[in-house]
């Protein structure tokens, strides 16, 4: 079975550097990101991010994940466990192209376990909304 996934993939008109400084910028979040605010944390394996997390639709939620994986430059995964049965990933990933004043960036959620599925399905609307307007959002400020 594949993993209930929502993602949104973009082109930017701005340098590899640029779409990742405003990822590891954790604090700058609330500024640009509608879905994930008052980010607070530390980028390294193992490292903890709060969050708030504000999806239309569902009750804003206050979460605790740990960083998963992470290459400067390239990626930021982060897991956290929502109850029994229920674990939630999400990514920021950004794609070097020949042309250095360019790239994709990438963002998304992924969701395990049964009640994780579950959720997915009763939300997939939602959830496309909010992957949509954080890379619109991330896409508005690298260019800006």
């Amino acid at each position: 079975m594949e993993t209930p996934r929502i993602e949104r993939r973009l082109g930017v008109r701005a340098t590899v550097d640029r779409a990742w400084e405003i990822v590891a910028d954790l604090p700058g979040w609330t500024a640009w990101n509608p879905v994930e605010t008052q980010v607070e944390g530390t980028i390294a394996f193992g490292g903890e991010i709060a969050f708030t997390e504000t999806i239309e639709g569902l009750p804003e939620r206050r979460n605790l994940a740990r960083v998963t994986e992470w290459q400067p430059l390239a990626q930021l995964v982060w897991a956290e466990n929502r109850g029994l049965w229920f674990r939630a990933t999400r990514y920021y990933e950004i794609q070097a192209l020949e042309d250095p004043n360019a790239c994709i960036i990438a963002n998304g959620m992924m969701f395990h376990g049964l009640r994780g599925e579950m959720f997915f399905d009763r939300n997939r609307g939602k959830l496309r909304h909010a992957v949509d307007a954080v890379a619109e959002s991330w896409k508005a400020l690298a260019e800006a």
